[in-house]
């Protein structure tokens, strides 16, 4: 009873002492943490204004938010009463188990990196790894944010992405659109040509230099196929792809030439009857 006692009277010595530091402690972890985002914002906005490219202003600012944050959680344990110089040897000491447990986020971190140094793709590109193809939003220190053509966002790891093979389709600024048309073997191959030739001539997304391809590639089992390979800007590709399709088809049909399809010959044979 007297112990009981005892802790009674110190109480609001200790709940004042205690609670100062818990306040204390709340107000530095809220400040770190605002001082964490205005970081991020202010080192954005200054690469942004040197023109710095939008991949490494992305990667360097969520790097630089990180850091300050990670001192404010010292911080505010310290202000607890935390030991933090013995903290920080306790995660020195820990730092191969930590490593190894998260083998597979420092992975991504160093992907990150490399990302950034060697740019295999910037924020805007349309690329296509890990199985994703996308547009790329967004490169953060651990993954990857693509934006995919129907609209959905996917955040692709980024070792994922540094471990495959990447295809940027925005890398160049023209692209070639490779197109097989199949033809009747009874069609005239000198009209032919020339309707193919003439629907790329007229067309408002064939660029003139380079030059585009009409030629013969190939006698197939059931059609003649001509390779057109016209030139067009990057951003072109999908309306010029599809514009060329349905003219071509409008042409080939206006001018008699037929397009075979798969046919299938079935053949009947009469056998004797059975007595």
């Amino acid at each position: 009873m007297e112990h009981i006692q005892a802790l009674l009277e110190q109480a609001p010595e200790l709940m004042m002492a205690y609670g100062l530091k818990v306040v204390f402690a709340i107000i530095i972890f809220l400040v770190g943490k605002y001082i964490s985002n205005v970081v991020k914002k202010v080192t954005t906005k200054v690469m942004t204004n040197r023109k710095i490219d939008q991949t490494v202003t992305s990667f360097v600012a969520n790097l630089a938010w990180a850091v300050v944050f990670v001192f404010t959680i010292i911080a505010t344990l310290g202000q607890i009463g935390v030991q933090t110089a013995s903290l920080v040897a306790v995660i020195g000491a820990a730092g191969l188990a930590v490593g190894l447990a998260l083998q597979g986020s420092l992975s991504n971190f160093a992907a990150g990196v490399l990302m950034v140094l060697f740019r295999p793709c910037r924020v805007g590109d349309f690329i296509e790894a890990a199985g994703i193809a996308g547009v790329v939003d967004e490169i953060t220190i651990f993954s990857t944010k693509l934006r995919t053509g129907d609209n959905k966002v996917i955040i692709a790891p980024n070792s994922a992405i540094m471990n495959g093979t990447i295809t940027n389709y925005s890398a160049m600024d023209k692209r070639r659109v490779d197109l097989v048309i199949g033809v009747s073997y009874d069609a005239d191959i000198a009209l032919t040509k020339k309707v193919l030739t003439d629907i790329l001539d007229n067309n408002q997304f064939v660029l003139k230099d380079p030059s585009y391809t009409v030629a013969l590639a190939e006698l197939g089992a059931s059609s003649i196929d001509f390779v057109v390979r016209p030139w067009v800007k990057g951003g072109d590709y999908w309306a010029a792809k599809f514009e060329l399709l349905e003219q071509i088809k409008n042409a080939l049909d206006a001018n008699n030439i037929g397009i075979p399809y798969p046919q299938m010959d079935i053949h009947v044979k009469e056998l004797p009857a059975t007595k």
